[in-house]
Formats: structure tokens, C-alpha cells, sequence
């Protein structure tokens, strides 16, 4: 059992990240691997991913894509909501984000929203894509 007064607030379960099937999740919580704020500390070189997608038996570059929506869900804005989107518009850091113009990450994120759901209306508003380089700048600076 996790104890729960030791999960950060910006730490989510593992089944909340997009793509982790159940199997994984489970393989996971075997080697205490519960929640994304365990699997970035458990992950922190390419070797460490390398061995855990070992264990875990399943391809290291799908590994790496999910320590990667972890870290981008360390943002309180972004969470697993948003961490999957992100990484398809090409973000794969907060640092990255950081660095990133709020406006022509909003523009990217809409074209992708109407090429694969063919709606605009489902991608997050310019103000919300602002406040996620703002939360990543400001973890950047923390680092």
C-alpha cells in the first residue's frame, strides 16, 4: 500500500498517464512504482529507463514517452490532462516549455486538435497555454 502523505500534489497514479495499459501499471506497482513522481525518480538516466523497460518487458522508447508526460505533469496546469498533448505538439521537457512562445504553441496545439479531431473547439484556450509556460518557467527557475 502507497502511503499517501509521501505523494507530492503534483504526483498523479500511473494509470492516469494516456497510453499505460492496465499490465504495465500493474508490473509497475510490484517494484513500488506508483505514481509519476516514483517513476522519475526511479528514471533519472537513460540506463535507469533502459533497465526498468527490461523488467517491465516492453519497448524503451515507449518508456521514455511516459517519463516524459510524467515530468511534463508536474505542472499543476498541465497534469495528465494535458501532458499527451503536449508531447504530440513536440514538448518534451518543462524546460523545453519554458523556452517555448505561448502563442505559437497554442497555434500548433489547434492544428493538431482539428487534424485529428477535426474540432477547434477541444484544444485549450491562449490563456491556458500561457499559464503553462508560466508554471514552467517558474519550475525552471526553481530547479
Amino acid at each position: 500500500m502507497t502511503n499517501t502523505q509521501n505523494i507530492p500534489k503534483n504526483s498523479f497514479p500511473l494509470s492516469q498517464l494516456p497510453g499505460i495499459p492496465q499490465e504495465i501499471t500493474d508490473k509497475c506497482a510490484a517494484s513500488n512504482l506508483t505514481h509519476t513522481h516514483t517513476l522519475l525518480q526511479h528514471c533519472t538516466t537513460p540506463k535507469a529507463i533502459e533497465t526498468l523497460a527490461n523488467q517491465l518487458q516492453i519497448p524503451t522508447p515507449q518508456l521514455k514517452k511516459w517519463v516524459v508526460m510524467a515530468n511534463l505533469a508536474q505542472l499543476e496546469s498541465v497534469g495528465c490532462e494535458y501532458c499527451g498533448l503536449l508531447l504530440h505538439a513536440g514538448i518534451i521537457s518543462p524546460s523545453q516549455l519554458a523556452q517555448t512562445s505561448f502563442p505559437r504553441l497554442h497555434q500548433q496545439i489547434i492544428r493538431f486538435q482539428v487534424a485529428t479531431t477535426r474540432r477547434r473547439d477541444l484544444a485549450p484556450s491562449l490563456q491556458t497555454v500561457q499559464q503553462w509556460v508560466k508554471e514552467a518557467r517558474s519550475l525552471v527557475q526553481q530547479s
